[in-house]
């Protein structure tokens, strides 16, 4: 059985804006540069979306390696990607967490469009 984030950690999670993502380049060792993203927690896991889609560097690295490590609410934890995209209902509520929890920025629109719907990942502790 996979490791879970604890209620606890999901709580501190849940309004936390300080998320910065590292994934593992091809030698399955070495971190890319930080970057930062929003989360959501939707059903008691925790999500993200790249901004730029599956084009996004960091994305695309996640879905290879499936591993890296995340940095929030000031702790480093390491973890497994996982593709979350394409089931409708989740979609939609990964939307919505979206639009709750960041609905005054200009950024938002874009997050709550196919590119980014797209290339929704959920995160796991490893």
């Amino acid at each position: 059985m996979s490791k879970q984030w604890t209620t606890e950690q999901l709580n501190k999670f849940t309004n936390a804006d300080d998320m910065h993502v590292s994934h593992f380049y091809a030698d399955g060792k070495t971190y890319g540069t930080p970057t930062w993203v929003w989360t959501v927690v939707v059903d008691h896991n925790l999500y993200v979306r790249a901004y730029n889609g599956q084009n996004s560097r960091w994305y695309q690295s996640a879905m290879v390696q499936q591993a890296g490590k995340i940095k929030l609410t000031g702790k480093g934890f390491e973890t497994k990607f996982i593709d979350a995209a394409g089931n409708n209902e989740l979609d939609l509520k990964i939307s919505s967490a979206y639009q709750a929890k960041y609905k005054d920025s200009p950024y938002l629109p874009p997050m709550l469009k196919k590119g980014p719907v797209n290339a929704t990942v959920k995160i796991l502790p490893r």
